[in-house]
């Protein structure tokens, strides 16, 4: 049978790539034959989940860093070409989405944190790896956007508006970059992450979708893999909704 998947001798870079639809892509990349480099603010994190890539019989390494930090970007790619000495697969994963009471209450601090991890981060990655991949072999982007990005709700409206951006970002990068470079958002929208023990159970639920149930993690897996493949050769600037069928 073919290996639609097959991505060995690829090398990836997830970022928030320690737990959650990180962890589950990083586990689907190796599992398809591809190295992958790792990171997050918590490099002991990162280093378990690299000795269970590396237990799967591929090269895993791991670098601890706040990507909303500008600064730490440039240090963060240079260290993962000098592992690896390229990138195929880049995957802008780390966000965060947390609640405010209202538009009117939220101060400046959580609006700039939550702009940088989530728009400004994907922006200067793709950027420094894209750049480097449309001058080498090519490759793929993901970014891993929202259904809220879709579906704004008043208490996540700086989530929304930046993952909004980020889909935004995705056509804006596939143009520069193409034709050698391939970027696509997946939009998921509720999974039973870590962040959903937090959740009432009726949130979890999530009657509201078409498919009246939220994600298990493993589930954004297939859409990760078609656009970090071959396979998913013409397809480019494009959302790929994971997201139940929300309403």
């Amino acid at each position: 049978m073919t290996n639609y998947f097959d991505l060995t001798g690829k090398v990836a870079l997830v970022t928030g790539g320690s737990r959650g639809l990180g962890y589950q892509m990083v586990k689907a990349f190796a599992a398809q034959g591809a190295d992958v480099f790792i990171t997050s603010r918590k490099k002991d994190a990162c280093d378990r989940v690299a000795a269970e890539v590396r237990a799967l019989g591929r090269r895993a390494e791991t670098y601890g860093c706040n990507v909303a930090n500008w600064a730490e970007l440039d240090g963060l790619v240079d260290a993962a070409y000098a592992a690896f000495g390229r990138i195929d697969i880049l995957v802008n994963n780390a966000g965060s989405s947390p609640l405010a009471p209202s538009s009117l209450e939220t101060p400046e601090t959580l609006f700039d944190r939550i702009v940088s991890l989530n728009f400004k981060a994907p922006f200067r990655l793709m950027s420094l790896v894209g750049s480097r991949m449309a001058a080498g072999n090519g490759g793929s982007i993901i970014n891993i956007s929202s259904a809220g990005a879709l579906r704004p709700r008043p208490q996540i409206a700086p989530y929304a508006g930046a993952k909004a951006a980020l889909n935004a970002l995705t056509e804006a990068f596939a143009f520069e970059y193409g034709p050698k470079v391939r970027v696509n958002t997946i939009s998921p929208g509720r999974f039973l992450t870590d962040v959903s023990k937090a959740w009432s159970e009726e949130h979890k639920l999530n009657s509201t979708a078409a498919l009246q149930r939220s994600g298990r993690p493993e589930e954004i897996v297939t859409a990760a893999l078609y656009l970090a493949s071959d396979k998913s050769s013409f397809t480019t600037g494009s959302v790929v909704r994971v997201d139940g069928g929300i309403a």
